[in-house]
């Protein structure tokens, strides 16, 4: 459930922004192209996985969901800068002011995304397993106190034999 505040943080108004800039681009692209097709879905979908993400990692108040959820904003803004200029390659798509217009707002995005990031209450945290998402200098828990959230030893895999069920 979005929370109105959170559709009030000027990262979040950003990235609504170029989301709205790629929806008014790929509405504008060539439907002949297979490949700009393709294109359109990866650059439409990476701008809604941005607002999206900057939601859920203002909903999990932990750093260690905060961070993974900043991971996953960093890669999509990274594609899209991407495929946004690869546009210049295509002779059947005219209207190429939209590259710059867009990586410049990537750009004001990324000034923004390294404050907000910064903001994140490292002291909140639950130890990450992966140890990729601790924050600096996070004193790892006792080994003796981990537990596997998912313990195979002890799972009855035999419960889901299905051959068992069709004799």
């Amino acid at each position: 459930m979005r929370r109105p505040k959170d559709e009030n943080l000027p990262i979040y108004k950003k990235a609504k922004y170029i989301f709205q800039l790629v929806e008014s681009l790929v509405s504008i692209l060539p439907e002949d192209d297979e490949y700009l097709n393709e294109t359109k879905h990866f650059m439409t979908s990476d701008a809604m996985q941005i607002c999206a993400k900057i939601m859920g990692a203002e909903g999990g108040d932990l750093y260690s969901i905060r961070m993974q959820n900043a991971a996953l904003i960093r890669k999509a803004a990274m594609d899209l800068y991407v495929q946004v200029g690869a546009l210049r390659m295509f002779d059947n798509f005219k209207d190429k002011n939209y590259i710059p217009l867009i990586r410049q707002e990537i750009e004001e995005f990324r000034l923004q995304f390294i404050d907000w990031v910064a903001s994140f209450d490292a002291s909140n945290y639950i130890w990450d397993e992966w140890e990729l998402f601790n924050p600096k200098g996070a004193v790892p828990p006792n080994p003796n106190d981990y537990q596997d959230p998912i313990n195979f030893d002890d799972f009855d895999f035999d419960a889901f034999d299905s051959d068992d069920e069709e004799e």
